[in-house]
């Protein structure tokens, strides 16, 4: 499997990230382990999970397998910020609940070290000094290996990556946002600022939580689609170049994601071995300029106030 750079950290990661949000829930423990079974003998290396993830079960689940494999030849990525109890330092960014939980995640995870901590959402509350210094911290302490950040406004992340650099600690190398073929949000800003910054772009959801290889309807779910027909407009052009590839629109629309600029790779959430070996299916696939061009258009998204405004600017030109 093709290894690419995490950004412009030394950090190699396959191109494909395999996502355990369903591990323990969909997933049984033993599917799930059959699951990263397959993904390991392809080649891959990079696996993300969360702490929220069933309440720890999908990092208890992933843990059991790290234990008879060799550690070091993995890249384990968790996620910090969920409430884990009733306590009014349970959750969020501050220091007391960065350190307790990284301890439950190292328990849960059967390992020494996470090589990619990530926070899982900006927290408004706890001040953003604190929360660097913590993670700072963990990474002189050897409990973690890079930092990383996940559903963060532009303005919070570059907050975050300037006072890093004015401080001398441990910058985010990684950013973790939702992307894809109907979600191009993140091309307004957020990818942009991790070009420039050096962050890798870890896309969640990258198949639309099954919309996109028609197991989902459009018209369920978390992130439902607002304007159907320009979702269904999606999905006409993803099948049709998917039918002249010869391909399945699942690995079509992994393979437009993994083709974007600054994107390291798609988080992929197979329920099952057999889905994974689907998603499997992008890695050697060649989209063409044509057809890549082809799912930009028809996913182009209408700008919102100012985007719309500096788009008409730019193209006066």
């Amino acid at each position: 499997m093709l290894h690419r750079r995490l950004g412009t950290s030394g950090l190699q990661v396959s191109a494909l990230c395999l996502g355990t949000a369903s591990f323990g829930r969909e997933t049984s423990e033993r599917e799930a382990h059959r699951v990263l079974d397959v993904f390991a003998d392809a080649g891959g290396t990079f696996v993300d999970t969360a702490d929220l993830y069933q309440e720890g079960e999908a990092e208890r689940i992933l843990g059991g397998w790290l234990a008879g494999r060799d550690r070091d030849a993995l890249v384990v990525a968790t996620k910090v910020f969920r409430a884990t109890g009733p306590g009014a330092n349970d959750g969020g960014l501050s220091r007391k609940h960065i350190l307790s939980a990284v301890e439950a995640s190292l328990r849960r995870l059967r390992t020494d070290y996470i090589d990619l901590y990530q926070t899982h959402v900006w927290d408004a509350l706890a001040p953003l000094d604190e929360t660097l210094a913590a993670l700072d911290a963990l990474v002189t302490a050897g409990k973690v290996r890079y930092l990383g950040a996940s559903n963060h406004p532009a303005g919070q992340l570059q907050k975050a990556v300037d006072l890093a650099r004015q401080r001398g600690g441990a910058p985010y190398v990684s950013l973790q946002p939702l992307y894809n073929l109907r979600h191009r949000e993140v091309e307004w800003e957020l990818a942009g600022l991790c070009r420039a910054e050096g962050l890798g772009i870890l896309p969640w959801s990258p198949l639309d939580g099954g919309r996109l290889t028609g197991a989902r309807s459009l018209t369920t779910g978390p992130h439902a689609p607002t304007d159907l027909g320009r979702a269904e407009a999606v999905l006409r052009t993803l099948d049709a170049v998917a039918r002249d590839l010869g391909r399945s629109p699942g690995q079509v629309a992994l393979r437009w994601l993994m083709d974007r600029p600054g994107v390291t790779a798609p988080i992929t959430g197979p329920h099952t071995a057999g889905q994974l070996a689907d998603c499997l299916g992008a890695l050697d696939l060649v989209l063409g300029a044509e057809a890549g061009e082809r799912l930009t258009r028809a996913s182009r998204m209408p700008l919102p106030y100012p985007y719309d405004l500096l788009a008409e600017f730019r193209d006066r030109g």
